[in-house]
């Protein structure tokens, strides 16, 4: 097979369709950014699950005078109901699933809330004794916490015991959501741009269908003539794999490390993740192009 005759063929091919290939190279920019910035919303939140949930702690929140919960029909916790809980968590039965655990009171409590909702209308008005004094347990292994939650619950002057990762789950149940539309909006993308490829291709089949007829009649190879058009839509499938890998590693470059990361304090990918997806974003585009053209022309020769 003479390559520099197939390539020109392709290029001929490229230049004739260009409209089109602009197309399909934009279609597989966008879908292809979709994939990538869904692969990376998986990786934030696989690395955000790994930092918060072994800092879950469990709340042991005790009675104050405003509580209605059924444990606390005698008002305030006592000194002796306190002593009581921590007798508990210092049990022979809790220890072993303890990492450590102290005491928040009254006085800790509402300097807390201060810094936390400063400037804010609940900070004028919240007063110490309608804040929870509360005992705060590291877990060694906090999926384990239902184990103390039912342990601590019934006992007197305890209010509520509240494990913290049901917190977390309910924000990476939104950031789960989140990526998986931006997942189901990239395979319907990437379902239209294998459509678009296929249609790109037999369009300029037909364009040419005269001089593939004189190729057949002098017996070129099926290979011969498929492979010019395969290389077209690979072609346009690479750059748009190009284009959206370059827009991940921008994305994750610029704006989630230099504007997310010094704005909040959560731990986020990072250019090195960027360039682990990017190679992947590569391969997707051109086996998807590659794969399309090749069914389009070969469809269209049996015709």
């Amino acid at each position: 097979m003479r390559l520099g005759l197939v390539l020109a063929e392709a290029a001929n091919g490229l230049r004739r369709n260009a409209s089109m290939v602009v197309s399909v190279v934009l279609v597989t920019f966008i879908s292809l950014t979709f994939v990538g910035t869904a692969a990376l919303m998986q990786l934030q939140i696989a690395q955000m699950k790994n930092y918060w949930y072994d800092r879950a702690q469990v709340a042991v929140y005790l009675c104050t005078t405003v509580s209605t919960a059924a444990g606390c029909t005698d008002g305030e916790a006592t000194e002796e109901q306190k002593a009581a809980v921590e007798t508990q968590l210092s049990s022979d039965t809790l220890e072993p699933f303890i990492d450590e655990f102290y005491f928040e009171d009254h006085q800790q409590a509402y300097e807390n809330f201060q810094e936390q909702f400063e400037g804010t209308p609940a900070a004028e008005y919240v007063t110490p004794e309608v804040l929870n004094e509360t005992f705060w347990v590291n877990l060694v292994d906090p999926s384990q916490a239902a184990v103390l939650v039912e342990s601590l619950a019934g006992l007197a002057g305890v209010e509520q015991v509240v494990d913290q990762r049901r917190y977390l789950d309910q924000i990476f149940d939104v950031l789960n959501a989140a990526s998986y539309t931006a997942i189901a909006i990239a395979a319907i993308m990437l379902v239209a741009a294998a459509l678009l490829i296929a249609t790109t291709i037999r369009l300029s089949a037909f364009s040419r269908r005269r001089e593939l007829g004189i190729m057949r009649l002098v017996g070129a190879s099926n290979r011969f003539i498929q492979t010019p058009f395969v290389l077209e839509g690979v072609f346009a499938g690479l750059l748009g794999s190009l284009l959206a890998a370059a827009a991940v590693v921008a994305i994750v470059q610029f704006f989630v490390q230099g504007y997310l990361a010094e704005s909040l304090s959560f731990t986020f990918v990072d250019l090195g993740d960027a360039l682990i997806v990017a190679p992947l974003l590569l391969a997707v585009g051109v086996l998807l192009a590659a794969i399309s053209a090749g069914i389009a022309i070969t469809r269209y020769l049996k015709v």
